[in-house]
């Protein structure tokens, strides 16, 4: 049986965090230094969600971070930094993490420059617009070439969708954030965290 992880991302509280433990997800993400994002934590807020989670590891999403962030991340506790869009290469070679680097349709032709980054573990593969809840075509990753990286799947993942994800594209690690956020968009929702999950591990 192909076990796929599991990755929750956009944690905002303690709460949030306590889903992450009774369901015995692998990853949990919390979003920093990107305001355009509702799920935006501060690194006094991320420190606390942090402290909340018990097994997961807890991994910084960040968008074209500068090295001064990517310190404050690493101060704050946090075990892997997921960085989307682009950066200088002192960014990557100065974490002291593991990195997820992420793509989306419109950048994933740039993924040949990452290959060498022996610090980068992982690529996430996000819809054009990530957080955007709205999926893209699985079969652009049949083209990736073969890589000893993690395969992460995200965008637009949901309870409904996400078995027949996993089916199509075997990914490492299953990635969701809006599919699982209650319906007024604030905090995660145990019903359809549990639902993901256990759509995730019938495959």
């Amino acid at each position: 049986m192909y076990m796929t992880k599991i990755k929750i991302c956009g944690l905002t509280s303690a709460e949030d965090a306590q889903i992450i433990n009774n369901l015995g997800v692998e990853y949990a993400g919390v979003v920093m230094f990107f305001p355009k994002s509702k799920r935006n934590t501060s690194p006094e807020k991320a420190r606390g969600i942090i402290s909340a989670i018990e097994t997961a590891k807890t991994v910084a999403v960040v968008v074209s971070p500068t090295v001064e962030q990517i310190k404050i991340i690493e101060e704050c506790g946090f075990d892997l930094i997921q960085i989307h869009g682009e950066a200088p290469e002192e960014v990557f070679t100065s974490s002291e993490l593991p990195l997820f680097k992420g793509f989306n349709v419109k950048d994933i032709d740039t993924i040949g420059k990452y290959e060498k980054m022996k610090n980068i573990i992982g690529y996430v593969f996000d819809a054009a617009q990530p957080g955007s809840g709205k999926t893209f075509d699985w079969s652009m990753l049949k083209d990736i070439p073969h890589s000893k990286k993690l395969l992460i799947l995200a965008g637009g993942l949901n309870p409904n969708n996400a078995a027949a994800a996993v089916r199509a594209v075997h990914p490492d690690i299953a990635d969701v954030s809006s599919g699982v956020e209650n319906d007024n968009g604030v905090g995660k929702n145990r019903g359809k965290a549990e639902q993901f999950v256990n759509a995730v591990r019938s495959v």
